[in-house]
């Protein structure tokens, strides 16, 4: 059935995008990092952002963290103003999300128990109590649950980044951002932490945005593939259309140089 045929009905939730960029501009002293981008993320898909180095991904994630301001334009996460907001709005907004880092960020002076349990305590309100609990289950999920008590510099780096990740989710957001996650890994653990992450992406409903350069990763776990370049997004489309079948010629010299 069309769209405009379609008969009215009064879910107004259906179609809502948890992430919505309108018109979004910035900028790096005389440098347009995203230029005027308009994009949307629904409940519970995975998208993947790809394209060169320089073309906007990282930056728009940092606008989800607010680690970095818009120049111009609109961005809203579950129906909530993240730009422009006030603090207490922005901060409410933020607290929907989840991020892991290119770097593991990880407390050195805390065990990957304390790492994780921290925030949910402080932030959240959580009891330590419970925070525990939901560490340990995490621990387990990441495949760490014998690794409670040891610090940062006893764990490898894929352990350093699958406890990041549990740390991210510990916080129960309902947007989880990836960011190029395996970049800083040893080639021979970067499997490990994809198979988590694809364990996530299959087994629960989060949302995620993921900046990757792991082509076959992004294809096994995307619902859609946006294709950045110079700051906008010059294609997107399944993981098939894009991968096997790119329009623009642009998204065929980067998939030829990458894969």
């Amino acid at each position: 059935m069309s769209a405009d045929t379609a008969p009215e009905t009064t879910d107004t939730t259906a179609a809502k995008p948890l992430i919505r960029f309108e018109n979004v501009t910035k900028r790096f002293g005389e440098n347009t990092v995203l230029d005027n981008l308009c994009f949307s993320v629904q409940p519970g898909k995975h998208v993947t952002l790809i394209g060169p180095s320089g073309s906007g991904k990282t930056t728009i994630l940092r606008l989800l963290m607010t680690l970095a301001s818009p120049d111009e334009g609109t961005i809203e996460v579950n129906g909530r103003h993240l730009y422009p907001a006030q603090e207490k709005e922005r901060r409410e907004a933020r607290k929907q999300i989840g991020m892991v880092f290119q770097q593991f960020n990880l407390f050195p002076n805390m065990t990957a128990l304390r790492n994780i349990t921290e925030a949910p305590v402080r932030v959240l309100g959580l009891s330590r109590d419970e925070a525990e609990a939901r560490a340990k289950e995490l621990l387990e999920m990441v495949g760490l649950g014998d690794r409670c008590d040891a610090k940062p510099t006893q764990l490898s780096g894929g352990q350093q980044q699958r406890v990041a990740i549990a740390r991210a989710l510990a916080m129960r957001p309902q947007v989880l951002l990836l960011d190029e996650v395996t970049s800083a890994l040893d080639p021979e653990l970067v499997a490990g932490v994809l198979d988590v992450l694809r364990d996530i992406a299959h087994s629960t409903d989060i949302t995620m945005l993921c900046v990757t350069h792991e082509m076959n990763f992004a294809r096994d776990i995307s619902d859609e593939v946006l294709m950045f370049d110079a700051g906008r997004v010059i294609e997107s489309g399944s993981p098939e259309k894009i991968f096997s079948d790119p329009e623009q010629e642009r998204t065929r010299e980067f998939l030829s140089a990458v894969l």
